[in-house]
């Protein structure tokens, strides 16, 4: 059976904004989770995040982790990049040293990153400490992003999840159409005068809407695409505490044809803040049974804002590679999880 990179969806939904919408609070974004098949460098998000009422700038972050500890990050508005490509067709989303370049819709992006880091530990970002200084480093990457399985469009493959998006406040918090997709990377990443090849794979996301997170209560989100071609992915939020259903759904793709659709049984909730060797399996159920992939986390980003001080409340959010491993094949691939800093044990 062939695969429709497409997954349905008109390439429309690839373009971006070619100018500020009408709408002060409409947004859109290009994100992508970046990992090599090894284990010295991942990048768990880059992304660029354009909201109408400011549209003079847009925001970036950029996550890039070594596997000695070293984070470089960059968080901060950037001065808007020309959106239009050769062709006069809004291809391109970048702010300060970031952009991603439509090439061919769902089959092809480039990621081009060329600036000055912030240098940091991952050990200091879980103190939740700010340190006193940190040291600039020069990075630049060029990473090409293919389409290798059908998008999947949060809300298209449950009934249940769909209605729970249209009707409860995980709609706001998804912050309206979005879609994802599995993808090959390749290409080069040098922090100063080291070089890092990458030849793995990616997330890739694209978000138009508007998005509120007032009553955020966090979430558990994981996919990875093995050798093979097979893959999977999803995105749980926690309980409701009025007892409502709440956002669940995911997927399995067997390597061709369409998203099998998948709801999460287990889920490994953000409870500790450790940046690798720590198990991060999820049970997935489908129409079919029930499949259990393991996952050990590998390198970490973290933002901790709440928990310390005097905002327990405030989110902990960590963004990851992991090894995962599924019926004997083992692959790399994306984890991000987030609650509420009081739930972390310490």
């Amino acid at each position: 059976m062939a695969t429709d990179l497409t997954g349905g969806l008109g390439e429309d939904r690839e373009f971006v904004f070619g100018a500020q919408p009408e709408d002060p609070e409409m947004r859109e974004s290009v994100n992508a989770w970046i990992w090599d098949s090894g284990t010295e460098i991942g990048l768990p998000r880059i992304g660029v995040e354009a909201v109408a009422d400011q549209w003079q700038t847009h925001d970036i972050q950029v996550n890039i982790i070594t596997a000695d500890g070293r984070v470089f990050n960059a968080v901060a508005p950037g001065k808007v990049h020309d959106p239009f490509g050769p062709d006069g067709r809004p291809r391109v989303l970048g702010a300060g040293p970031l952009s991603f370049e439509l090439i061919k819709p769902f089959e092809h992006w480039k990621m081009r990153l060329d600036g000055e880091l912030l240098e940091n530990t991952v050990a200091q970002q879980i103190s939740g400490v700010p340190p006193t200084e940190q040291r600039s480093v020069p990075v630049a990457a060029e990473i090409d992003i293919t389409g290798a399985v059908p998008p999947w469009e949060n809300g298209a493959l449950l009934p249940e999840a769909k209605r729970v998006l249209d009707e409860q406040d995980e709609g706001a918090l998804m912050g309206g159409p979005r879609f994802e997709q599995l993808s090959r990377a390749t290409g080069t990443v040098r922090i100063g005068e080291r070089e890092f090849t990458i030849d793995g794979g990616a997330l890739r996301v694209r978000r138009q809407g508007v998005r509120r997170l007032g009553t955020f209560r966090g979430h558990a989100w994981q996919s990875a695409l093995f050798p093979d071609g097979r893959g999977f992915g999803y995105i749980v939020y926690p309980p409701r505490e009025d007892d409502l259903p709440t956002y669940n759904e995911g997927y399995t793709f067997d390597g061709d044809g369409e998203l099998i659709p998948a709801w999460v049984v287990e889920a490994p909730w953000l409870r500790r803040l450790r940046p690798s060797d720590e198990d991060v399996s999820v049970v997935l159920e489908t129409a079919d049974g029930t499949t259990e992939i393991h996952g050990v986390s590998v390198v970490s980003n973290f933002m901790v804002m709440g928990g310390v001080g005097d905002h327990p409340d405030f989110p902990v959010l960590q963004q990851a590679v992991v090894r995962y491993t599924w019926d004997g094949q083992t692959a790399n691939g994306m984890m991000e999880r987030s609650t509420r800093g009081g739930l972390i044990e310490r």
